[in-house]
């Protein structure tokens, strides 16, 4: 009854205003583990960081949230970072130094929900391990994936493309920002590339538009759910927020493990619905503080609980 969640972890480097106003662990797979752990799941994160300085710092924060670091997370020649630029809105633009590699099967009991995403997904070496990783677990566990693409890091957009197609192929549920999509597919409406995936094999597709809420599909149609309103500070995490919050949500509908997954393709709306609120609230949470700073259960469903009664 744990999660998997491979992907990348490092430093985000913060400057407004040109000038550095501090330095976070970050990485959207480690903001999700960590999300899910503080809500209480237990969490196996596998990632590629150095044996340094801002590696134990990593290794210190996700223990400290309650995550289990994989054995061989520890092996790279150094822990990557990323230059996160936030405009007068708060929203990061990234600048990243880092490398993405993964050897054989994790050291970790079978999941029962695998997680996914962003860089893990497209950047050489490691995304072919990635990919591999996503097929040794579809047959045991729930896949998730979230793109949460950075141009930055791509130099072969259609190679990028046909991975992410690929991946999207074998997992039961895809997060993707409107912004991801634009990228992906800049000719189509979200809308209809949530309908173009959700036909290739997902049970659930989602898609966050910011401050314009956010919408899922499933068989059953469609739901769509507006933002919380909250005094914005930065978006930093908020993707990653409502990735881990969607995640805790269908783990509590009893729809995550591969024996459940003939429940969750039969999703109904109004489960749907409940989903993607509980989600929309941990971003909501997550944009309200700086940096990623995910919220616990006991914040999280005290919010949930003051908006209903609101």
């Amino acid at each position: 009854m744990r999660a998997l969640v491979i992907g990348e972890a490092l430093i985000d480097v913060v400057e407004q205003g040109g000038r550095v106003t501090g330095e976070h662990v970050g990485g959207s797979p480690l903001n999700v583990a960590v999300g899910l752990a503080r809500l209480g799941r237990g969490v196996d994160f596998l990632t590629h960081i150095g044996d340094d300085e801002r590696g134990r710092r990593i290794v210190d924060y996700v223990k400290d949230a309650g995550v289990q670091l994989v054995t061989g997370s520890t092996n790279a020649t150094r822990t990557p970072t990323a230059l996160a630029t936030l405009d007068e809105q708060g929203s990061a633009q990234y600048e990243f130094d880092i490398e993405w590699q993964l050897t054989g099967t994790p050291e970790a009991g079978p999941p029962l929900v695998m997680h996914t995403g962003s860089i893990a997904a497209v950047l050489e070496p490691g995304c072919l391990a990635t990919a591999a990783l996503v097929d040794t677990y579809h047959p045991s566990a729930t896949v998730t994936f979230d793109p949460n693409m950075r141009p930055a890091l791509i130099e072969d957009a259609d190679a990028a493309r046909a991975r992410i197609d690929r991946l999207i192929e074998r997992c039961d549920v895809v997060k993707a920002s409107d912004e991801d999509m634009r990228w992906l597919d800049p000719g189509r409406p979200p809308e209809q590339i949530a309908q173009t995936w959700l036909s290739l094999g997902p049970s659930i597709v989602v898609v966050t538009m910011g401050g314009q809420g956010s919408f899922a599909l499933c068989a059953q149609g469609l739901v769509q759910v507006p933002a919380f309103e909250v005094d914005v500070v930065d978006t930093v995490g908020a993707g990653d927020a409502y990735m881990s919050g969607l995640i805790d949500a269908l783990w509590t509908l009893g729809l995550l493990g591969a024996q459940q997954r003939r429940d969750l393709a039969r999703i109904g709306t109004a489960d749907l619905r409940t989903a993607i609120r509980s989600a929309a609230m941990s971003a909501a949470l997550t944009v309200a503080r700086a940096g990623a700073d995910l919220p616990d259960r006991r914040s999280r469903d005290a919010a949930l609980e003051s908006a209903i009664l609101g």
